[in-house]
């Protein structure tokens, strides 16, 4: 699930999540993310404040994002991913301060 950014939407399965990150990267050139702190929430779900470091293809305009990724953890296997491209949004979601 992706709450914000430029496409937001639901996808379900390893597949259609894989086909929508790909056509999100489609916009963009050296596209990277760095994750700069892990944080547990609960026994179930991990927070992961990350920096997106990406460059507009059609555009050349540098972009540089702090943002968030909550995983939803299961026997050792994610079963959930919430990808934040605004990491304010992330922690008024789940209540947190910066």
């Amino acid at each position: 699930m992706v709450p914000d950014g430029p496409e937001p939407g639901t996808w379900t399965g390893i597949a259609a999540m894989a086909d929508a990150f790909n056509d999100q990267l489609r916009a963009w050139e050296h596209f990277r993310v760095e994750a700069t702190e892990f944080r547990e929430l609960d026994d179930k779900r991990v927070l992961a404040l990350v920096q997106f470091h990406a460059r507009g293809k059609s555009s050349a305009v540098a972009a540089d994002q702090e943002g968030a990724e909550v995983f939803d953890v299961r026997d050792c296997r994610v079963t959930r991913l919430v990808a934040y491209w605004e990491r304010k949004r992330a922690l008024a979601d789940l209540g947190l301060k910066e």
